[in-house]
Formats: C-alpha cells, structure tokens, sequence
C-alpha cells in the first residue's frame, strides 16, 4: 500500500487484512525476483517475459564439456537433436575446432599450437552422441577447414592478447534443417568466411588458398591510417545428409551461377586444392558480408543463430553499426539485425536486414530461439554482471524470453542497463563454472542445445531443464598448465537453467 494513499475505515482495513492472510494461507508462496532495473544484491531469480523467472540456485547443473589438448580447441558447440535415432543422430555435436596439420616426423603427436597466420580459422568438427553422454563431447573428425601453413610464435615474435580471436575462417558453425516438411533430406550449415577488400576478385570468401590475387590497395571504407590488409566478414554455406560429408557453396566456372561442390577428405594437404566458397547472396543479390572492414583480427559481425519457425527460417544476429566504421575495430558499437528465408538451397537465399536493436557493446554475441515448450523467443547475450552483484562487473551469460513469438518481441527487451557500453545486465544466469582462479571470468562463443529446425532442446537426461548452454572460457587453465595460447587447450563448459511461470510451484 502506498503510505500516501488516504488510510481506509476500520472495518474495511480488517476485511483486507483477512483476505490478505486467507491468501497467505492457500496461495503459493512467490519466488523473490530481481526486476529488469534492479541492479542490487541478487537473489537467485529474476523476472523475464512479463510472467517467467528465471531460477539458478546452487543446485543448477553445470560441468566441463572438454579440455582441449594442447594442439586442439573448441569454440561455439552447438548441440543438434536429429529427427531420427539412427546414425547421425540422434545428437550432433557441431563446432569450430582446430586446422588439421601434416604429422611432423619425429615431433610430438600434440605439439602445443596457436595461430600465427590470421588466415588459419580452423575447421568445422562433427560428432555423434547421445542422451547419457550430454556432459562429455563425442568424438570428433575434422569435415573441412582452411589448411595454411603455421609458423613457431618464437620465430614470428608475434604476441597474441588475451583474450581474442584467434584466425579467421570458416568460423562460428550453425546448422539447421532443410525444408524437411517438404521431404528435403539435407541439413545445412552456415559459417563465417572473410574476403580481402580491394583483392582482385575478393567477392569470394577467403578459404586460405594463398590469395594469390593481384593487390590494389585498401577499399573505400578501409581506415584512412589503418594496415593495407583490411577484411570483411562474408557468410558461407554447406549441405549434408550425414554430418560427414559435405558440399560447399560455390560457383559455377564461368562465376555466375550456383553450384554445390564436394569437399574431399586431404583436400588442401598436397592432393588437391579445396573449393573456393561463395559467399551467400541475399534477395538483392548483394553477399551477405560484414557492415565494416577491419584488420584480420579484428573484424567483426554476421555471428548468430538460425532457426525455423512457421516454415520460415530466422537469422538473427548481430553486425557493427555503419556509422561506427571510422572508429577503432574495439570501440564500434553493435546492434541485432533479422533475415528471414525460406528455402536455403537457392541462388539468393535470404531477405535485406532488418534492424531488430540497438546500438549494442561492441563485440556482442547474441542468438535467438523458439523457447523450448512456449510459443516464445529465448534471447541469449554476452553481458556483464551489475556493480553491485556478488562478485562485481565479471563477465556472465544473459538470457531473457519474450511475452510471445511477435519478432517485434526481441527488439523490445531492454538487453542492457545503462549506460549500454558498459554491457551490464539485471538478466544474468550467474554461472559459477570457469575462471582463472581470481575472479575472472570469459564466456566466448556461446551456444546452446537445438532441435533440428534450430529451436532448443535439453537432453533427455534434464527433463524439466528450460535449455542447455554451452560457452568457451579463455581464462580458464588448460588441462597441461601451459598458456601458449588463449585458444587452444582453453576448457568449454555447459550449464542449464531452469524457467517458470511466476507463483508456480
């Protein structure tokens, strides 16, 4: 009650105090959430969709997905739930893992790996598991990837900061069904490439294959005192029926049409060159590339998710604003843009962006997802926890839902407080797994368990659990205790949370 509201006569004050202990009595007790401003101590709920909560007590499953070795990494695990039981499914295992490399005679079979040339993004690696192994990654084979060659850190005197990306492309994997509801078999799997900007023929993903192009300078939009190597992210694609062999997007000889080539297993290692992919076109016939150039290590944008909803397929994903480009690569400001597409397997598959949100922290990773069991989305973002949570502004995982599947819906959640730069957030999951030991955390890459058409899923060991989220902590020790690299040998984490409606019990 308001303490400036006028007092009521007594009677009536008795018969509100009655009805209010009669509710205590046979109502369910409500869980204490934090609402979307509130930025105090945190209880272990907060308020998300109108009328959900969020709940991770103590109790809340997390673990170790993988520690690397040395000569390995894992990056943005995407857990896929097949529509069948047999091979491949029913779970698919798919993420960014290391470039293979010729065995050296007489070295060790793991020699400790990092990457030196910013062309070597590794390659797409695919496993089958299933329900009882949800906690452990399957075993894995390189499918195809970017061969370059490395050279010794010790040689180059390169140093590499920490965090940060290391390589380029194919990166950041999402896979999702074809149209199996008009009896397409293949699953498709969407990657990100990158092209050099004022490269002869550069409308072609870079796929690492020398760039034996004739140079002319930096493009346009290249910064005016920036290095002569500027880049742009570009998407690409691939097709399969197993998950072990792949096509790959290309074109056809004369550079115009479309065409879908096989990748061969040692392609690249001295037996054959690898495809050259093209980059995916939208509904215009532009590719679909990255709003800014930048240095190879530094660009950014196109990292997302895709799912299906209503036979209509959903890119949401972040890209730098435009109006940013002159800035330095770390201060450019993000905001969320939406594609939609309904048959994957065409010459121009998606629609023009649509501006969902923003402007966002630069270097946000956000992905979106019919929630599991609600005609929702589940939004899920790279954040910071508030000043004042336990354990200060350390980097976290949010998660908020819309009130309905209305895409209008995503772009109304408030993702950050303010000011947005600063990239705090009340929605935190507040995971306890990962960290150097000293409070520091890095949550990179993360993703999470899908069915087929990209929408979440939990493992049927996990019920009742709302999803399950996978991330990469670069801070984290490797499993050798070496720390040549803040990628390779760094362990993948998985944790799930659980969402009710609010007062249920």
């Amino acid at each position: 009650m308001s303490p400036r509201r006028a007092a009521a006569p007594a009677p009536t004050r008795a018969a509100g105090l009655a009805a209010l202990i009669a509710a205590a009595l046979t109502a369910p007790a409500a869980v204490e959430a934090r609402p979307a401003g509130f930025e105090g101590s945190a209880p272990s709920c907060y308020v998300t969709g109108g009328d959900l909560e969020i709940c991770r007590e103590g109790s809340e499953a997390e673990g170790v997905l993988i520690s690397p070795a040395p000569c390995a990494f894992v990056r943005g695990v995407q857990i896929l739930r097949l529509a069948r039981a047999e091979a491949p499914g029913p779970l698919q295992a798919l993420f960014q893992g290391q470039t293979p490399v010729a065995t050296r005679r007489g070295g060790e079979a793991c020699p400790e790996r990092r990457a030196t040339d910013s062309r070597d993004g590794g390659a797409l690696r695919t496993g089958r598991t299933f329900e009882a192994l949800a906690t452990t990654l399957p075993p894995s084979a390189d499918r195809f990837w970017v061969e370059l060659p490395e050279e010794a850190a010790r040689t180059r005197g390169w140093s590499e900061p920490t965090p940060s990306a290391e390589g380029i492309g194919p990166r950041d994997p999402i896979a999702v069904s074809g149209r199996d509801w008009a009896g397409e078999a293949y699953s498709y799997v969407f990657l990100l490439g990158q092209e050099r900007v004022g490269v002869a023929g550069a409308e072609d993903a870079d796929t690492g294959r020398g760039n034996r192009r004739r140079r002319r300078g930096p493009g346009p939009d290249a910064p005016a005192d920036g290095p002569a190597d500027v880049r742009r992210r570009v998407q690409i694609e691939a097709r399969t029926l197993d998950f072990q062999t792949f096509e790959i997007r290309t074109r056809t000889a004369d550079g115009y049409g479309l065409a879908w080539t096989p990748f061969e297993a040692g392609a690249g290692r001295g037996r054959s060159e690898p495809p050259t992919p093209a980059a995916v076109l939208d509904e215009t016939g532009k590719p679909v590339a990255s709003a800014c150039t930048a240095p190879a290590f530094e660009t950014h944008g196109l990292a997302g998710s895709i799912n299906i909803v209503d036979r209509t397929y959903h890119y949401v994903y972040t890209d730098v604003l435009p109006e940013d480009c002159g800035l330095a690569p770390e201060k450019r400001r993000t905001a969320l843009y939406l594609r939609t597409a309904t048959d994957l397997s065409g010459p121009k598959v998606w629609s023009a962006a649509r501006k969902l949100a923003g402007p966002l922290p630069p270097g946000s990773l956000v992905r979106a997802a019919k929630a599991k069991g609600m005609p929702r989305w589940a939004v899920s973002y790279t954040c910071q926890r508030p000043a004042n949570a336990p354990g200060g502004p350390v980097a976290d995982i949010c998660l908020q839902y819309t009130p309905d599947l209305n895409l209008d819906g995503i772009g109304a959640l408030k993702l950050y407080a303010d000011p947005v730069e600063a990239g705090r957030s009340p929605a935190y999951l507040g995971l306890r797994s990962g960290g150097d030991g000293s409070g520091r955390y890095d949550r990179s890459a993360h993703f999470w368990m899908t069915d087929a058409q990209g929408n979440l899923d939990t493992p049927l060991i996990y019920p009742g659990k709302a999803g399950f989220l996978t991330w990469l902590d670069r801070l984290a020790p490797t499993a050798s205790g070496r720390d040549a690299s803040s990628l390779y040998g760094r362990p993948v984490y998985w944790a799930t949370w659980t969402v009710r409606r609010i007062g249920a019990q």
